[in-house]
């Protein structure tokens, strides 16, 4: 018997998490803001529905009847305000609209940017999580409200996701192919990644495995220094290694970045998850392969 899922914010994440539900035999409804992307949900079997979260009349109108309710909804942009309308409230809006109707499992996609270490070292889910942008603060605030809700028996698990990658997406990748990437002094700072169907399988494993209450680093087998990473795609793609920040553009860089190695062992070992691309490598090859089949990179 297949369970009533509902994702919000049913998009680069949602849609093939969606998809993949679908094909295990769920009934799966993704929650957007817009009807816009209706047809593309429709298309994967995904069942529609439209309401802002952050607005609490237009959630009040829906059934909270789901099994499994997911929260991946992602924020456009925007400073600490937007991130508290739409993380903080929003998700104050679906813990009193799911009162009526407490689901088996929810999940909420955090960041790995809650830890704000800058040393390089390893971070588990035991790290301090203090971090000094105020974006990442309002997450660490939304975090603990999940948190306090799972000790009243809201079944509710946070997973901290990493850097999303793959088809269309990878920040650290497009300014690389753009000629508009730059290392940071000697190229030592980490990054940490995670393809997205990972991402979604991630998801999976935590609705059927997560314990409420628990947070997850979501995030693939090996980070990378900045160094090794573009020392990789120059090779891949046969181009020349980025130059290195300025004096100026260092100081312009935003408040906040942080180097840490952020460890999955704890999703490793309590769920045994296999990933489909353990690291960056097996993530990007086929990226990359794609790009020399378009003339702008292959030309440069």
């Amino acid at each position: 018997m297949g369970m009533r899922v509902l994702i919000v914010g049913c998009g680069y994440v949602g849609l093939p998490l969606g998809a993949e539900l679908v094909r295990r035999g769920h009934h799966v409804f993704g929650l957007r803001r817009s009807a816009a992307a209706g047809s593309q949900m429709k298309a994967l079997g995904i069942s529609p529905l439209f309401a802002d979260v952050t607005q609490w009349e237009e959630l009040k109108k829906l059934s909270p009847a789901f099994d499994w309710v997911i929260n991946c909804a992602a924020s456009a942009g925007g400073g600490a305000d937007a991130y508290r309308q739409l993380y903080l409230e929003g998700n104050r809006n679906l813990l009193a609209w799911l009162a009526a109707r407490t689901p088996e499992k929810f999940i909420y996609t955090s960041s790995t940017s809650v830890y704000a270490q800058h040393d390089g070292s390893l971070v588990t889910e035991q790290s301090p999580a203090q971090p000094e942008a105020a974006t990442a603060g309002v997450l660490v605030e939304t975090e603990e409200l999940l948190l306090a809700a799972a000790r009243k028996n809201f079944p509710a698990v946070v997973l901290r996701v990493a850097g999303i990658y793959g088809p269309g997406r990878g920040h650290a990748f497009k300014q690389f192919l753009r000629g508009e990437a730059r290392l940071e002094g000697d190229g030592s700072r980490f990054l940490n990644m995670i393809h997205r169907d990972d991402v979604a399988g991630a998801i999976i494993t935590a609705l059927e495995r997560g314990r409420p209450g628990e947070i997850y680093n979501a995030v693939d087998n090996e980070p990378v220094s900045q160094a090794e990473f573009f020392g990789w795609l120059a090779a891949e793609l046969k181009r020349p290694l980025p130059p290195t920040l300025t004096a100026e553009e260092e100081l312009g860089r935003k408040r906040g970045a942080t180097n840490k190695r952020v460890s999955n062992a704890k999703l490793r070992t309590e769920w045994h998850y296999p990933f489909q691309y353990p690291d960056f490598r097996a993530g990007y090859r086929p990226l990359c392969v794609e790009a020399l089949k378009r003339p702008e990179t292959r030309t440069v």
